[in-house]
């Protein structure tokens, strides 16, 4: 509903050197305009935009010249000047694009001195030697070639200059990558230089074809022959190069198919040797001498994967397959291709080239229909919906309609409707509703669950061929089926994207075959009944999501039915008003009046003075025990489809009505849409106040509005002043001490809105103002939501203050100043953890006060009189950095207090208030623009220096073995003794030997106390300390604990803002803040602490600060610093390996903050780029976890599985982390094998994580909902190396289990294997073209059925059935029962009995099996 804010355009002028301006102010004639002083005015202008009309006013002045104008030396230096400033432009600078459109317009008779010029100007260009500068020219030839006549000419004239000028540069550009090796930054630019080099060669030869053709093929010797073999020997070496970006390596797949095409003869056997390249069949004799000097390493038998993919990407994209031009060899081709890309898709499942491949399979599909218009009758037969091609694809489609990444899901949609295109074109002529793979495919689809998402976008394609009317004759519940899937948020967009399609297509099927009106019932009764029956009775998230996603498309589609809705919902209405679990019919009814309203299908005031929906109607839904019904009712108010809409006095009243009664509700969501909906409907109080303020100065127009609105527009305007003060002094009514927090949130949201919303810029006239408002109580009223316990609230009033501070801050005296900033003073030293955060945001609100400095920190600081002198500094720079120094002194003597007792600090100055501080006032600074650099060095120096100081004082007590228990709670003198014992000794005491021997702890104690006794017996020490006000306090263990925590939590997020925040010393440094050596120093820091802390709050918010860093670096274009994380990560992992006893690395707590500290270095890694961090990583560690030699130690092996369920569990790793997936289910399953217990346990974790990343997180109750499974087939496509291993696994397993002596040896994975197949289940999709059979499994599967353990057997009874095909369930059933023993046979066992017939009982239970 907010209008979009038009975007500006920004365009950069260009500029004319002296010796150019000279060459023009030769010819200009100030008298009369000619074009020399046209330039020469239009290169004085300073505005890009301005620049743009000028130019457009140079080809109607040279249209205006005669013929003779070519020789003139006018024309001839101003075609010079257009030239050399054509080529000095940007790329994307609109500029060159006008010039090139402007030229594009140039008379005949000055084409000749023009291509002159610039030929002359790129001659020049071609030149170039930097690599570095290499870009600008291939910008400057791709936009010759872009719709330019002159460019295109001047390249023509050049060709052998620029084929050598490629040729040169991919040679360099291959050369610099090499030198830069292990550099990211400089590589990844190099990249997109090489990627932009190989388009432009592959636009140069597609674009000037007829260049390379004629005397080429003559000589071998040509200067153009020999550079095209160059070109395509560099484009097959970056191919084969998997160290190159997968773009470049696809594009270079392209160019290679393109290139060969150029050159080879005769073109009619081009498909056989791309076809042999592809299969890996090439016959070297075959093959030309030329092919096989520039291109020999793809004539190998056995080519990569990714090699493959992209030379089926380049023939499909660079062959004509329009019009049967390549013939026989041409369809061959076209099935090979098809036949290989299903080949690969077993094999690459890498995300990247996952997506690729299924792309591609869409362009395969694209080429087939087109190959299909010309094509052979044979060709017709093959890709017939029952050949063998399409129902491998059909595989392809069911395995991956469900995938985890999105762009595969839609490619998949894509060849699914492509699929039944190419079957609709091979059965031309017959009817496609009745034919039998259509009528196969619906049968399959309908079968499937309605939890398939991939079922919803097939179904939809389906319609489109056969129709709408067909599907419900097989069953006419499926719209009710589809509305009841949808109270699951992750399947309503399907499912209502299907019923679109359904009843859109129902509704053209009527309308072409029926008279008008005739059908409207019977369409009703399909699809609008059973949405107003679910609306009314059904659960709160079915019907939120029908009404988001469903109600507004079938208004759209009719919007005649919505008074076939109020007509039947007002019916029922007053009997049924819903309950606080069911909308009812008014809920119902409101919920579509809203959704009406806001797509433009209904008027308001219409319905009201009609008496259609009435006041009282209204009100009832706004005070509805149903929460979504008075949101539904509040929408119907506040939303509409202009913006500019009157508000009506009703309105208004309305808004206010409910604004009495729902400000305190509980539910967080609700809130939330109260807040949007009142944000939408102040947005139409502006826009409509804006339009009647021009109206009020137009009379003719302010009739018509009188007429409308039955008011002027000034009484409308005073009408939404009114009211807009009624609303402000009613949520400030509820901001009162003590007030709930749901209230104070609502209040501070809306009022934020409205201060958001009214704030135009001066001079506009403006109907509201909440700066108006205010007073001194209103701004205390918001200081004092600083106090609230939520930190919500405190950054509410604080965004709000900030709108409002001139306002705010003018109304503070200088007394109550003075008291505000001593109460942040003194709460930033409080014991309790939230007074802090409190304090941050006073402190931050206060630094906008320009009196600060004199009124409050006179009082502590030595004044500086040099600033006040300089009135360049802000007001903000000055008091932030006065009150950091403030708090920084503080924090600093508090640090050397506590190094005398810590338990003192802990108990009357914990030092983590004023951190806190300290990095709140940071973040909200802007270090672009400071002014007082020196003094803010000093202090970053500073600042390093005290956080290092603090966390050398708190540290011990995190990085104890036992830090939650390290003080005792009693306060006996004994007691006390032990704590100054440990007090004194406290360090870490789990190093790696904890494994390797037993503690003697008794002998240690004893010789411990004996000392301690000697120490103590001149003072008694009491749990008792005194604080700064020498009041008595007990300090307790947690008191020190989170004294402790907090500090090396807040000292990690504040090194982490530095890092952040203040520009590294990489560019000048003299303007950076912070040095590289401070970097790596605190680098150093967060290595040291996430690797050695024990306690989770400190090494996982020591984490967020190092995450930070780990951003900052991977940004970062100093080299140096660049390669840090990798070194630290091999560093890491070296000390994991070695497993040297006097490692500090914590073996116990799930491995500590080692996997925050790799999951950190791993994250930050850049998205686009080769993820060679990761790889590196996973490979060392899934070396480590399933190690080959079981006599290694166990720690590596725990940290290594520990790390493992960390990045399988972090989502920033996303899809990347999917093809490590199979290797650590093998690896969690050889764990739980092991003899020590650390490594089982670490192994069940693992398995726990991976069975979340594979199967998604747990989403109903039910341990069987398919929901969290997924069909044999998908599962292993996706995993295939599990194939084997879970083979083998469920063998040794089973081998015990038919042993009469053995039957109570349970094997350690048995349980882990069936709960894999377990979350398998069959698909009626299941064909005969999966690569992989599962019938292996079935009999070492129901072997498991014998298992003393019955939830083994009860779980083998599950995993039985999706390993059997629905034709084998009945052969199966039989045997299983067929086996069962005789009554009265001797040694007959329970167990096997009980196993078989759950077996059974699984088969006959599942609905799949059974259909």
């Amino acid at each position: 509903m907010v209008l979009k804010k038009k975007k500006e355009i920004q365009v950069d002028a260009f500029f004319l050197d002296h010796h150019q301006l000279e060459k023009l102010q030769r010819f200009s004639k100030a008298e009369e305009q000619n074009l020399a002083s046209l330039l020469v005015h239009c290169a004085e202008l300073r505005n890009g935009i301005q620049q743009i009309q000028c130019i457009k006013q140079i080809m109607p002045l040279v249209k205006q010249m005669d013929q003779n104008s070519a020789g003139d030396p006018m024309v001839k230096a101003c075609l010079d000047v257009l030239g050399e400033t054509y080529f000095s432009l940007g790329a994307k600078n609109p500029l060159k694009k006008v010039l090139a459109s402007s030229l594009n317009g140039l008379p005949g008779h000055l084409m000749v001195p023009a291509v002159q010029s610039f030929v002359c100007c790129l001659r020049e260009e071609l030149k170039t030697t930097d690599v570095y500068l290499y870009r600008k020219v291939l910008d400057n030839l791709a936009s010759c070639m872009e719709d330019f006549s002159l460019g295109r000419a001047c390249i023509k004239n050049l060709f052998e200059e620029v084929l050598q000028f490629l040729q040169k540069l991919l040679l360099d550009i291959q050369e610099e990558n090499r030198k830069n090796h292990g550099n990211r930054i400089v590589q990844t630019q190099l990249m997109h230089d090489l990627l932009i080099a190989i388009k432009v060669s592959m636009m140069l030869i597609q674009k000037l074809q007829e260049n390379i053709q004629g005397s080429l093929w003559k000589d071998s010797e040509s200067f153009v022959w020999q550079s095209m073999c160059s070109l395509l020997k560099s484009c097959t070496n970056f191919l084969m190069d998997a160290t190159l970006l997968q773009t470049v390596q696809t594009t270079s797949g392209l160019a290679v198919i393109l290139f060969t095409r150029a050159m080879y003869e005769p073109v009619e056997e081009l498909p056989s040797l791309i076809s042999g390249l592809l299969l890996g069949t090439v016959e070297h004799s075959g093959v030309p001498a030329w092919f096989l000097r520039n291109c020999g390493v793809l004539c190998t038998a056995e080519l990569p994967g990714w090699v493959l993919l992209f030379l089926c990407h380049g023939a499909l994209a660079m062959l004509d397959w329009k019009n049967g031009s390549m013939g026989e060899n041409g369809e061959k081709l076209l099935l090979d291709i098809a036949s290989v890309l299903l080949s690969l898709s077993s094999e690459l499942k890498e995300p990247s080239v996952a997506t690729s491949l299924s792309r591609i399979l869409v362009i395969w599909t694209n080429s087939a229909l087109a190959a299909l218009v010309s094509g052979s009758p044979a060709l017709k037969i093959k890709l017939n919906g029952n050949s063998d091609i399409i129902g491998r694809l059909l595989e392809y489609i069911y395995t991956h309609w469900d995938h985890p990444l999105d762009a595969i899901r839609h490619q998949t949609k894509l060849i699914f409707k492509n699929l039944l295109q190419i079957h609709q074109t091979t059965i031309a002529g017959s009817n496609g509703k009745s034919d039998p793979f259509f009528a196969r495919l619906i049968k399959h689809l309908l079968s499937l669950d309605w939890h398939v998402k991939g079922k919803y976008t097939s179904l939809g394609s389906l319609v489109e061929c056969v129709g709408t009317e067909n599907i419900l004759q097989l069953d006419r519940t499926i719209p009710l089926q589809i509305l009841d899937v949808m109270s699951d948020q992750s399947l309503a967009p399907y499912a209502s994207d299907l019923l679109e399609t359904m009843f859109t297509n129902h509704k053209a099927h009527f309308t072409s075959s029926f008279q008008e009106g005739t059908w409207i019932d019977q369409w009703h009764n399909i699809w609008v009944s059973p949405l107003l029956v679910v609306l009314c009775e059904g659960n709160h998230d079915q019907t939120t999501y029908i009404i988001d996603y469903y109600l507004p498309k079938l208004l759209k589609c009719n919007p005649d039915s919505l008074s076939y809705m109020i007509r039947i919902l007002q019916a029922s209405a007053d009997a049924n008003l819903g309950s606080c679990s069911t909308r009812g019919a008014l809920g119902a009814l409101m919920a579509c009046l809203r959704t009406a309203r806001a797509h433009g299908h209904l008027d308001l005031s219409n319905i009201m003075s009609s008496g259609l929906v009435s006041t009282e109607c209204i009100k009832q839904g706004l005070v509805h025990q149903h929460s979504q019904v008075c949101i539904d009712a509040l929408g119907l108010l506040c939303e509409t489809h202009r913006t500019t809409e009157i508000v009506s006095p009703e309105e208004m009243q309305l808004i206010q009505f409910f604004m009495m009664y729902n400000l305190n509700n509980q539910s967080p969501s609700v809130r939330q849409q109260i807040v949007s909906l009142l944000r939408k409907l102040f947005c139409r109080i502006q826009e409509s106040s804006q339009v009647l303020y021009k109206l009020e100065q137009n009379k003719t127009k302010q009739e018509l509005v009188e007429k409308s609105t039955k008011m002027p527009p000034l009484r409308i305007l005073q009408q939404y002043k009114d009211f807009m003060s009624s609303v402000c002094a009613r949520l400030f009514e509820v901001l009162f001490p003590g007030s709930s927090h749901p209230t104070r949130f609502c209040a501070l949201s809306i009022l934020e809105s409205i201060a958001e919303i009214f704030s135009v810029p001066k001079g506009q006239a403006q109907v509201f103002q909440l700066d108006q408002e205010m007073d001194s109580a209103r701004v205390q009223t918001l200081i004092q939501c600083f106090a609230s316990t939520f930190e919500e609230v405190k950054i509410l009033a604080f965004r709000l203050l900030m709108k409002l501070r001139d306002v705010a801050l003018n109304l503070q005296g200088s007394e109550n100043l003075g008291l505000l900033f001593q109460a942040a003073i003194d709460l930033s030293t409080s014991t309790k953890p939230y007074d802090c955060v409190t304090a941050s945001y006073l402190l931050n609100f206060l630094v906008y006060h320009k009196g600060l400095q004199h009124i409050c920190l006179g009082k502590w600081l030595e004044h500086n009189p040099q600033l006040d002198e300089n009135t360049s500094v802000s007001t903000v720079e000055k008091n932030t950095l006065a009150v950091i120094k403030l708090l920084l002194v503080n924090v600093e003597e508090e640090i050397f207090q506590a190094k005398k007792s810590l338990l003192q600090a802990a108990a009357s100055f914990p030092m983590y208030g004023r951190v806190h501080c300290i990095t709140g006032a940071l973040q909200q600074l802007h270090f672009n623009n400071l002014t007082l650099v020196s003094e803010w060095k000093e202090m970053v120096t500073r600042l390093i220096l005290m956080s290092y100081n603090l966390s050398a004082v708190v540290s011990p007590v995190v990085q104890s073995s036992s830090p939650e228990g390290l003080i005792p709670m009693d306060s006996d003198p004994e007691s006390a003794d032990r704590l100054q014992m440990i007090l004194h000794e406290i360090q870490p005491q789990d190093t790696n030997d904890y494994f390797m021997q037993a503690k003697i702890l008794k002998e240690h104690c004893k010789e411990e106390s004996e000392k301690l006794a000697d120490q103590s017996s001149t003072k008694n020490i009491c749990m008792e300390m005194r604080g700064k006000d020498r009041q008595a306090c007990d300090v307790t263990a947690q008191m020190v604990l989170v004294c402790c925590w907090r500090s090396m939590k807040e000292v990690s997020l504040l090194l982490g803002t530095l890092c952040k925040l203040l520009p590294s010393q990489t560019t000048s440094p003299s303007e950076g803040l912070i040095t590289v050596e401070q970097v790596k120093n605190i680098g150093d820091y967060f290595k040291h602490h996430l690797l050695q802390s024990r306690h989770r709050g400190a090494f996982e918010l020591a984490y967020a600060g190092f995450v930070q860093l780990t951003e900052m670096l991977s940004r970062c274009n100093s080299e140096s610093l660049h390669k840090m994380p990798e070194h630290w990560l091999s560093c890491v992992l070296e000390e994991i390996k070695s497993c040297d006893p006097s490692s500090t690395l914590c073996a116990t707590r799930r491995s500590a903050g080692i996997p925050f500290y790799i999951q950190a270095l791993l994250a930050s890694e850049p998205k686009k780029g080769k993820a060679d961090l990761l790889k590196m990583a996973m490979k060392e560690l899934i070396s480590l976890a399933a190690p080959l030699n079981e006599s290694l130690s166990v720690i590596p092996q725990v940290h290594a599985l520990n790390i493992l369920r960390a990045l399988y569990r972090d989502t920033r790793l996303g899809e990347n982390i999917m093809p490590y997936v199979a290797d650590g289910i093998k690896a969690s399953i050889l764990g739980f094998m092991s003899p020590v217990w650390a490594v089982r346990n670490s192994s069940t974790l693992l398995f726990s994580a991976l069975i979340t990343r594979i199967f998604g997180v747990k989403r109903e109750r039910d341990e069987n909902s398919k929901k969290n499974r997924m069909t044999g087939r998908e599962f292993f496509s996706r995993f295939p190396s599990l194939y084997p291993f879970l083979l083998k696994q469920l063998e040794v397993v089973t081998s015990t289990l038919n042993s009469e002596t053995e039957e109570l040896k349970i094997h350690p994975s048995l349980f882990l294997l069936l709960l894999i197949l377990g979350r398998l289940y069959p698909s009626p999709m299941d064909g005969s073209h999966s690569a992989l059979s599962i019938a292996p499994f079935v009999p070492f599967i129901i072997r498991c059925g014998h298992s003393p353990v019955f939830r083994c057997r009860e779980m083998s009874g599950r995993a039985l059935v999706p390993f059997l095909v629905a034709t084998e369930v009945p052969h199966t059933a039989l045997t299983l029962l067929r086996g069962l023993p005789d009554s009265a046979a001797p040694g007959m066992r329970q167990n096997a009995v009980h196993g078989t017939l759950l077996q059974a009982k699984s088969l006959f239970g599942d609905q799949s099996c059974l259909s």
